[in-house]
């Protein structure tokens, strides 16, 4: 069975390696030293606390999330470029590495109130691009 150390196990959950070290000392998350004394997830119970979190609502670290969404790939960032047309709006959002477009109607545009330096949030699922505030 594979297990994980710190560093390995932190991108998976989608959290810095620190929150991984408060997990395991709070004693939610199960970790066992290797032969050189480093702390290692098993991957079996990386698995079933993945779902947990996921079961759970929770956000990386540890936040619920404000709503429920049946999509799961959410890149959250800032707005880069609004462009408008008098129907159609084209927003850009640089979410860390990955710059994300989306194509909507001016009027979403404008009651998200979308503008550069905005903070935003681009939803995934399929091939829809959906926008949201925090």
């Amino acid at each position: 069975m594979p297990a994980y150390r710190i560093g390995e196990a932190a991108p998976l959950l989608g959290v810095s390696a620190d929150t991984v070290r408060r997990w395991i000392d709070a004693g939610r998350l199960p970790a066992a030293r290797d032969e050189h004394g480093h702390r290692t997830v098993a991957g079996a119970d990386l698995a079933a606390f993945a779902r947990s979190l996921a079961a759970a609502g929770e956000a990386p670290g540890g936040e619920a999330e404000a709503h429920r969404s049946s999509a799961r790939n959410r890149f959250h960032g800032i707005v880069t470029a609004v462009t408008r047309d008098t129907v159609m709006a084209m927003v850009e959002i640089q979410a860390g590495p990955h710059r994300v477009v989306s194509l909507m109607s001016r009027e979403a545009v404008d009651e998200l109130d979308l503008r550069v330096g905005a903070l935003a949030s681009a939803v995934v699922k399929s091939t829809n691009v959906i926008v949201e505030r925090p």
